[in-house]
């Protein structure tokens, strides 16, 4: 039976299969065995095989085991979490995703959306951010706000506003979501699970207070999981996924070399054509374009401050909290 991987507890794998019966699977221990260093050779989306091998102990239920995975569409990677030379596959198979981000309580350091921006770029995702918690911000807060949508407006990312608390843009976001599959992503504490029950009020996600003593999001989401969005009909099938996945305190970039750094972001690699060595790293050289359009405010301090960071990115814990 062939089937999409819903869901990952990190022990078992929801597998829908294509007439729609659900099924807890295992993998077997051989995917661990060809040369794949992720923590999760299987991820939420894959399109998978299955196959049952009868109960492990006499009285249970047949045992189903994933067999086969199809190759992916593409994916988002990250650094795992305690082993920096292993990656974690977030999500495979997604049509974009959504970086859920906040100004304050707590705030989203740009080097994290940049990270993320950047590996999305690497690996051909499309990337929309969505600013939440726009009911709390003061007058500050705001014109930080409007400019950081106006900055990546300009290098062509889609931006949004909401209040998930509220419900105050949430219809915008619907929008963007329809006959998509998206994953959902952000810190910790950036109301993603807020977010996501105002998408799919039957989703009922567990959420919880930010955290006073560090201004921190709390883990609420354990493990990744694809949601079907309202409004598609059972007969056709879900065509609209959201992809909840647990809070990153941090994104590691993965497997990236230091050549291929720039090609990430956009403005620097549109502008790095103009260098005057092909191979300018746009650190120190003579004739770099990119450092005299820093000079002149035509590339954002903070972008390029992301992309030295990502140069230097040998200390898996520099860009943590």
């Amino acid at each position: 039976m062939h089937g999409l991987v819903i869901k990952n507890t990190g022990s078992w794998y929801v597998v829908r299969t294509d007439d729609g019966q659900l099924f807890d699977c295992k993998v077997k221990g051989n995917f661990r065995l060809r040369g794949i260093r992720s923590t999760n050779p299987v991820a939420v989306g894959d399109r998978v095989e299955i196959k049952g091998q009868g109960a492990e102990n006499k009285g249970q239920e047949e045992v189903f085991y994933i067999t086969e995975i199809e190759d992916r569409r593409n994916y988002i990677i990250r650094k795992a979490s305690n082993l920096s030379k292993q990656s974690h596959i977030i999500a495979a198979n997604v049509d974009q995703a959504a970086l859920v981000v906040t100004i304050s309580h707590p705030e989203t350091s740009t080097t994290f959306i940049d990270r993320f921006l950047a590996s999305a770029e690497a690996y051909r995702v499309p990337v929309i951010l969505i600013f939440n918690k726009t009911d709390i911000y003061n007058e500050a807060d705001m014109r930080y706000m409007q400019a950081m949508t106006s900055l990546y407006e300009s290098l062509g990312y889609t931006c949004l506003h909401c209040s998930a608390s509220t419900g105050k843009g949430i219809d915008a976001i619907r929008q963007e979501l329809q006959g998509k599959t998206t994953l959902l992503s952000g810190n910790s504490g950036v109301g993603k699970s807020t977010l996501i029950n105002q998408l799919i009020p039957e989703a009922n996600l567990r959420t919880a207070e930010i955290s006073d003593a560090h201004d921190t999001g709390m883990h609420t989401t354990t493990f990744s999981e694809m949601i079907p969005l309202p409004g598609d009909s059972e007969q056709s099938g879900a065509s609209s996924w959201l992809i909840d996945t647990p809070g990153i305190k941090g994104f590691g970039t993965f497997d990236m070399e230091r050549t291929e750094v720039a090609h990430y972001f956009r403005e620097i690699f549109q502008i790095g054509q103009e260098c005057r060595f092909g191979d300018c790293t746009h650190t120190n050289e003579p004739g770099c374009a990119v450092l005299q359009a820093v000079e002149e405010h035509r590339i954002a301090q903070s972008r390029y401050a992301s992309y030295l960071s990502m140069l230097e990115d040998q200390d898996a814990e520099k860009y943590r909290k």
